[in-house]
């Protein structure tokens, strides 16, 4: 079964674009297989979608036997509005989050809250991430196999994670929607909790 490309294809597919017009990194992780991290031109922001991470199913790290099959798997995609220039960074925190079911046995799934403890790219405020359902469909697998999400990444600041930890991530959501703010600016202030 090749993962990796069935993903790539529907990723793809779902922003218009052909492979030709997207840039990547790549990144490996001691005792991983590569995680390759898309940089995907959009209208007016720039959209990061993880490759890699779906490989394998996540599962509980205290099985003795991972079933190489059955289980959830993900990607992360992250969408900011910023200048290729502010960009340096956020590969590699994308990839450390992607990489967190196979390293930390962490289970990507919505309304997770993932603190990296460093700024998620160059001189960025953000060092937390909020997962959310995306809008890219779930990507089929041949069965058993469950499928591929995508879940969103929000970055948040401290007092956003706190608030998270406290309320919930709905209740951050509610909160930005209340405000006005637009999540995907990387230069937006936190929202007064």
């Amino acid at each position: 079964m090749d993962v990796e490309n069935t993903v790539r294809a529907a990723v793809l597919d779902h922003f218009g674009v052909e492979r030709a017009q997207v840039d990547s990194a790549s990144l490996t992780f001691l005792g991983l297989e590569p995680v390759e991290i898309l940089r995907i031109p959009g209208d007016g922001a720039v959209h990061y979608a993880t490759l890699g991470g779906s490989r394998h199913p996540m599962g509980d790290p205290t099985d003795l036997l991972a079933d190489p099959v059955r289980g959830p798997r993900a990607e992360l995609v992250l969408t900011l509005l910023m200048s290729a220039d502010s960009q340096v960074g956020v590969a590699k925190s994308l990839g450390v989050l992607v990489a967190s079911p196979a390293v930390e046995g962490v289970v990507l799934q919505a309304d997770a809250l993932l603190d990296l403890g460093e700024p998620l790219w160059r001189n960025a405020k953000f060092t937390a991430v909020v997962l959310g359902e995306s809008d890219i469909d779930p990507i089929e697998l041949p069965d058993p196999a469950e499928p591929v999400r995508y879940l969103s990444v929000t970055p948040v600041t401290a007092t956003e994670a706190a608030w998270v930890r406290v309320r919930g991530a709905q209740a951050l959501r509610d909160a930005w929607a209340e405000a006005g703010i637009d999540v995907r600016d990387p230069e937006r202030g936190a929202v007064n909790l």
